[in-house]
């Protein structure tokens, strides 16, 4: 195994996260709640210490607030090892007046600060995607082909195809041609044969194409040639990779594990869902390689006359005469009786109301935090601290594809409908 350089990671927070909004209206993208319990940065930076990288910065420049206290209370490392997490938000300098303005412009406008680690290699890494992912491998296939960038790739359908950045390489694993999310006829001549990978052939039929997971490593000398090269560079995907495939060694690593980019709505929601199946294709069960988050020390949930069905429920919880069907039911969540929850997303609440709290909502005829008695809810996300009152009914039977509910009281997003953090349905509400 080639010797280990002086090594740190990057984990890019994205924009504004418009596609998940409402989820990210008070919230960055990496900060949005994920599995019940943790956060979407947990996934990224969880990777990274599973796989003895100890040292990142996470990039943000919007509603940064939750990811700071998140980072600050969750990743304290032992005062005698060099390991931190630490957040890099976007500012404003003399030489740089502006904001990030891409993935491989946030790097180059971080430089100053990396450079001070004196680092071989920098590893690259998203912070909206699920998967799980041993980055030691990732790296031994870049030090074993001398590589100046290695990209990981994954094996996709043609449906989703045209959504990705695509590749093609030789024989030996080099990447060839990249072309970002091309349509039509450029499409279809970015279509490989995966059988070279190792692919079976059903397999191969099933992903003829390669993407790229927007997770990069590189020789940390060739990175800032690379982004001195033209500063008009903005994003890797889109110029910075496809830039250097014929002067640069850059080399692919393929994945074939799940992954999924969680950038959407229905993409986040299907994925949060998918958790709670009997054999989920993203494990939370996995002792090897655990997902870290903060540790809260809730009491146990805690359930009378509840019928609960393919669910997951974290700590915290009380659930009085509920059923819950195919959902994820997220910290010190509150379900009051006769309540019936199906294929929903409940992120939960980020503190216990007092006994002088929840009479105060009851003298101001006002729901509690949490959901009220006899309420319906199906293909929904919750989000945290919401209140909904008694005998609501969140179904949107009809169909609705995208709508804004009144004064921001509901959203739908392909036909999910969405509480937003902090939001209040009034009792009776019929959505």
């Amino acid at each position: 195994m080639p010797s280990r350089p002086n090594l740190l990671a990057v984990i890019l927070g994205g924009g504004a996260g418009s596609r998940l909004f409402p989820l990210t209206a008070q919230r960055s993208k990496p900060a949005v709640p994920l599995g019940g319990k943790y956060r979407l940065v947990d996934v990224p930076i969880s990777n990274c210490i599973n796989s003895d990288v100890i040292r990142m910065f996470v990039l943000t420049q919007f509603n940064s607030a939750s990811l700071n206290r998140h980072i600050a209370t969750t990743y304290r490392f032992s005062p005698f090892a060099d390991g931190f997490v630490e957040i890099l938000a976007a500012e404003q300098t003399p030489e740089r007046p502006d904001w990030f303005q891409g993935t491989a412009d946030a790097v180059r406008q971080v430089l100053p600060h990396i450079r001070d680690w004196r680092i071989d290699t920098l590893l690259i890494l998203s912070g909206d995607h699920l998967y799980r992912m041993d980055y030691r491998k990732f790296l031994d296939r870049h030090f074993e082909t001398n590589a100046d960038i290695t990209v990981s790739v994954i094996p996709i359908p043609a449906d989703s195809a045209g959504e990705f950045g695509l590749l093609k390489v030789d024989d030996a694993g080099r990447i060839i041609e990249f072309r970002e999310k091309p349509k039509g006829d450029a499409l279809e001549e970015m279509r490989v044969d995966t059988t070279s990978l190792g692919l079976s052939a059903d397999e191969a039929r099933a992903r003829p194409f390669l993407a790229s997971m927007g997770i990069y490593v590189f020789k940390y000398d060739k990175l800032e040639e690379v982004l001195a090269e033209d500063t008009a560079r903005l994003d890797f995907g889109k110029e910075v990779i496809p830039g250097s495939i014929n002067k640069y060694n850059v080399q692919a690593y393929l994945f074939d594990g799940y992954w999924e980019d969680i950038g959407t709505i229905d993409a986040f929601y299907k994925a949060n869902l998918d958790m709670a199946s009997a054999i989920p294709p993203f494990n939370l069960f996995d002792s090897e390689a655990p997902l870290f988050t903060r540790a809260r020390y809730l009491p146990p949930s805690k359930f009378n006359s509840c019928e609960i069905r393919d669910s997951i429920i974290s700590e915290g919880c009380i659930i009085n005469g509920a059923k819950i069907n195919r959902s994820l039911i997220g910290l010190r969540s509150r379900i009051a009786e006769g309540t019936s929850i199906d294929a929903a997303y409940m992120m939960g609440a980020d503190y216990y109301q007092t006994l002088e709290d929840m009479a105060g909502d009851g003298e101001a005829n006002r729901p509690r935090v949490g959901i009220g008695e006899k309420t319906i809810i199906r293909r929904a996300i919750i989000d945290k601290n919401a209140r909904i009152g008694k005998n609501v009914r969140l179904l949107n039977e009809a169909g609705v594809e995208n709508a804004d509910g009144p004064n921001g009281m509901y959203y739908i997003r392909d036909r999910i409908i969405i509480v937003p953090k902090n939001g209040l349905i009034p009792d009776g509400t019929v959505v």
